[in-house]
């Protein structure tokens, strides 16, 4: 059974930089795509960036371009979400998903979840 496990969310000021981890055990990480989701209180989950499983290409949302950066480790079982220049509307939690298809903005396309971690931004 897939387990997906998230780590490293915490509260910054606006403007610094966090690294969220995303372990993938119970699996092969290489035969998954593996997404960020982020959900802020009252609005629906969004995607943040994906790592295809086919080709190694990263996809990002527009409104985390240039500041954020997801890379994936397969020997290491890992898939980190580097986020940098953070603003407060960037507060959320923030989930790992890993799905067996291509990367995709729906959270359908994704089968396994992490439960999230905590991102505050303060102004």
């Amino acid at each position: 059974q897939l387990h997906v496990a998230e780590s490293g969310g915490g509260l910054v000021h606006s403007g610094e930089s966090l690294n969220l981890s995303c372990l993938v055990s119970g699996a092969t990480l290489g035969d998954y795509a593996i997404g960020w989701f982020r959900q802020a209180p009252g609005k629906e989950r969004e995607g943040v960036a994906c790592s295809s499983r086919y080709d190694g290409n990263t996809y990002y949302a527009d409104f985390v371009k240039d500041r954020f950066s997801i890379s994936r480790d397969n020997g290491k079982s890992t898939v980190v979400l580097q986020m940098n220049s953070l603003k407060p509307w960037d507060t959320a939690v923030y989930y790992c998903a890993a799905g067996g298809g291509l990367c995709k903005w729906t959270p359908l396309a994704f089968d396994y979840w992490g439960q999230g971690a905590q991102v505050t931004v303060s102004s």
